[in-house]
């Protein structure tokens, strides 16, 4: 099938479609014009993308789990992804701890404010 077909076949846009293909996610074969052509299998293959995507993976992070959907019995690639995923959600937890320690100190500052704002409401009254 053409990369139209697939898009309405998928909900996903051929520019995306292309955008996969370039990231190495998605593998299609060229017509003697050039144009791309799918096999059926691809249709599951994106709707997996997409799930990965709507995860939260980057397309860097997808490419790095595919291998064990290509290669599911190979205990090398499933430690490599294993390895990889672990790397990610500690990437997260910090990110999440910077992030905790970030709105902690809005509201230390917010609190500081609020107290600022009392006084000054209370000044304007006399």
């Amino acid at each position: 099938m053409r990369i139209g077909e697939l898009s309405k076949r998928t909900g996903v846009s051929p520019r995306s479609l292309r955008y996969y293909e370039e990231q190495g996610l998605l593998t299609s074969s060229r017509s003697g014009a050039g144009q791309r052509h799918y096999s059926d299998a691809e249709v599951q293959r994106v709707s997996l993308i997409r799930q990965l995507f709507d995860a939260g993976l980057s397309s860097q992070m997808i490419a790095t789990v595919l291998p064990c959907v290509d290669i599911p019995d190979d205990l090398g690639v499933a430690e490599e992804t294993f390895t990889a995923m672990m790397r990610r959600r500690d990437r997260i937890d910090a990110d999440i701890a910077h992030l905790i320690e970030t709105r902690d100190a809005l509201d230390l500052l917010i609190e500081a404010n609020s107290k600022h704002r009392e006084k000054l409401s209370h000044a304007s009254r006399l």
